[in-house]
């Protein structure tokens, strides 16, 4: 099945995704990757507001190159999702309700999305340079020193991606 969202992705909208679904997104998305989710998670642990809402957010583990002249970003392919599993359960608690990224996930982060009602979408390995083509605006919001990996607010329009786990425990990586 298809599915076009606009952002922000409510608990309703993630009920109605299926492992499987093409899904299209349009509106802000988040970047963040190893380094600053481990930043956001001691920040957590230190009862810290993070910097940026989580509730009903999509955060995209990606770390883009520089953009060229004219560019709104560079290459924004996905990176191996695994690497942010130890602190994903802590934001899904804080109402994260999905990650777009590549690879498979721990039983500890697929339990956590049925807890919380949250999916796991996966965007296509290689393909940076196209997907780049559906951001259209890139700023850093936070943690800057961390270069590429600092966590940036991006507005994308028709992002596609498709559903590999979703809120009920169905995932892609396991389908026979």
């Amino acid at each position: 099945m298809e599915h076009h969202i606009r952002m922000p992705l409510t608990k309703d909208k993630v009920k109605e995704l299926k492992a499987g679904d093409y899904v299209y997104i349009t509106g802000t998305l988040y970047s963040a990757r190893d380094a600053a989710h481990k930043r956001m998670y001691e920040s957590l642990e230190k009862g810290e507001v993070l910097p940026f809402p989580l509730e009903n957010q999509i955060i995209y583990y990606m770390g883009p190159t520089p953009g060229r002249e004219g560019q709104v970003i560079g290459s924004a392919g996905p990176t191996t999702s695994g690497r942010m599993d130890k602190y994903t359960p802590c934001l899904l608690n804080q109402g994260l309700c999905g990650m777009i990224g590549k690879g498979k996930r721990s039983e500890e982060v697929l339990s956590g999305m049925k807890q919380n009602t949250a999916v796991y979408f996966a965007a296509v390995g290689g393909a940076g340079a196209l997907l780049s083509k559906c951001i259209k605006k890139s700023e850093v919001i936070a943690y800057e020193d961390l270069g590429t990996e600092a966590v940036r607010k991006l507005y994308a329009e028709n992002f596609p991606v498709i559903v590999a786990a979703d809120s009920e425990g169905n995932d892609i990586y396991d389908i026979k």
